[in-house]
């Protein structure tokens, strides 16, 4: 399967994340907690970044894929 893996930093330190086996946002400071809690409430947020699996990693996928294939 495919799993998208999202982090947005901050001065270099990862501050918050979307992983789309687990379907939400995880925070890793306290700023992080904070909107994780926000945006894992917010349908709009939480939906649109679930749809960039599909948008961007599913429509993707043969292209990348092949490019890896054709390096080994």
């Amino acid at each position: 399967g495919i799993e998208l893996i999202d982090f947005l930093c901050f001065n270099q330190a990862e501050y918050i994340g979307f992983n789309s086996t687990v379907g939400r946002f995880v925070g890793y400071t306290e700023h992080g907690l904070k909107n994780a809690e926000a945006w894992n409430s917010d349908a709009g947020i939480l939906g649109q970044e679930q749809g960039e699996l599909e948008r961007f990693c599913k429509h993707n996928t043969a292209n990348h894929y092949s490019a890896i294939l054709d390096k080994t």
